[in-house]
């Protein structure tokens, strides 16, 4: 059985073919990787997040690379899925550890790294975060990003126009949308959740109002029938993101109201303004918090 070591120190020819067998028991063990065919772009749950994988004449691209600890677990599914023996570009759509699992192992095989400047920065430097205990050690810097954009634009990949775009403040202050206007698919990485409230790392320059600012922006992207890929969980539609504008435009207009009555957190979660929702996504408690906090920090007197 090939070591981690081993693996980690390979180049992009031994990702490749020979490699896949004596990864199969490894990655059976790590993760379960569902696959699910998108018309030739492929959505893969169980890394950690979802991610989304297309075949390419050099590689595959992919979007996210879920938890490090399902590494190759994930790239055996992509190959299969892809028919490719290596990665060429890899999109980190931000910078928590469940997006970006995989920039090791695509790195170190001479993959393309691609995320927003500020995401980069974070994976470069030991970090807190409202997402996880403690403070996080850099990445590797393999790992590392090795192209980066400030805002949006477009790629082409596998004869697809693929296009990007900037969601400042919105789940970190890095974040970015990949859309795929060829197959109507649009993933949104953590800005947008399907079966929970997600969420806003205030900790690193994400508050409520660049929440509510990127649904919109992401509201006048989509058609009705777009298939939109969140940071985990079910495929939502376009008419899903037009509603969780709604909610968030809503719920905005209802925490400025409890900021001129002089509210503290703990009140707005005793409140919960978000109460019938809770059957739909859950107790929004932690969300609640984490808003009305960053609200409060957006809002401080200068």
């Amino acid at each position: 059985m090939l070591s981690r070591r081993g693996f980690l120190g390979a180049g992009a020819a031994t990702l490749g073919a020979a490699l896949l067998p004596s990864l199969a028991a490894r990655s059976q063990a790590a993760a379960q990787i569902r696959t699910t065919d998108l018309g030739g772009l492929f959505l893969l749950h169980g890394a950690g997040c979802n991610v989304l994988a297309l075949r390419g004449d050099q590689g595959a691209l992919l979007v996210d690379g879920g938890l490090a600890a399902n590494a190759e677990a994930l790239l055996r599914a992509v190959f299969s899925a892809t028919g490719n023996d290596k990665v060429h570009t890899l999109l980190n759509t931000h910078w928590h550890p469940e997006a970006t699992g995989a920039n090791e192992l695509v790195g170190r095989g001479g993959g393309k790294i691609f995320a927003h400047e500020k995401s980069a920065m974070y994976l470069r430097n030991r970090v807190s975060s409202a997402a996880f205990e403690g403070r996080r050690a850099a990445l590797p810097e393999a790992a590392w990003p090795t192209e980066t954009t400030r805002a949006e634009g477009s790629l082409e990949f596998a004869g697809r126009k693929i296009d990007y775009g900037y969601l400042p403040a919105a789940h970190t202050d890095g974040d970015l949308f990949v859309h795929f206007p060829q197959s109507n698919v649009l993933a949104v990485g953590g800005v947008v959740a399907a079966a929970a409230w997600p969420l806003i790392d205030y900790r690193n320059g994400a508050w409520l109002g660049g929440r509510v600012r990127a649904v919109e922006r992401l509201a006048g992207l989509v058609k009705p029938d777009t298939r939109v890929v969140p940071a985990d969980g079910a495929l939502l539609t376009g008419r899903d993101i037009v509603r969780q504008r709604d909610i968030y435009d809503e719920l905005f207009v209802t925490m400025i109201g409890y900021m001129n009555k002089g509210f503290g957190a703990e009140d707005v979660v005793a409140t919960n303004p978000l109460k019938e929702h809770g059957a739909e996504f859950g107790d929004p408690s932690a969300f609640l918090d984490g808003a009305y906090r960053s609200m409060l920090i957006a809002y401080v007197p200068d």
